[in-house]
């Protein structure tokens, strides 16, 4: 049995406003790996010419910290929460808004959610997050910023 462990819903703020930047500036390893192979594959080559402006974006991206796309999605927060965690100072969707709120900001990523569907007004903030919780055992919380564009 793990020891109760309080964690400050400020440090997910901080967390989910860099993971929010990170998700749009940086492509996983293992996708780029399988660009690349594809692109030392393709036997087309305007195929392969278009998978090495995909791979030169990505590194740009990640070098200049500018987002890979201009469509910068819909932030989805998919969040571990250990049984024996205590969220402390607010409450855990207010955390993960806020987080979202000022990685769009500061990130300078657009911002493309709108409240509801049928009006389609933009919340300018790009709130709410989609989060998805699933409980755990453990005193550990986990946290992955996925965005998902349209």
């Amino acid at each position: 049995m793990s020891q109760l462990k309080e964690i400050n819903v400020g440090e997910v703020t901080k967390a989910v406003r860099q993971l929010a930047m990170d998700a749009n500036y940086y492509l996983p390893e293992d996708v780029k790996g399988r660009l690349e192979e594809s692109q030392k594959k393709e036997k087309w080559i305007l195929a392969s010419d278009t998978l090495g402006r995909i791979i030169n974006n990505a590194d740009l991206a990640a070098e200049e910290q500018l987002p890979m796309c201009q469509d910068t999605g819909m932030a989805v927060v998919f969040v571990e929460l250990g049984q024996d965690v205590r969220l402390v100072g607010g409450s855990l969707e207010d955390a993960i808004n806020e987080g979202v709120r000022q990685g769009y900001a500061d990130g300078f990523l657009r911002k493309s959610v709108v409240e509801d569907p049928l009006n389609r007004v933009n919340t300018k903030d790009n709130t709410p997050a989609v989060i998805n919780l699933k409980l755990v055992p453990g005193n550990t919380l986990r946290i992955q910023v996925a965005p998902k564009g349209f």
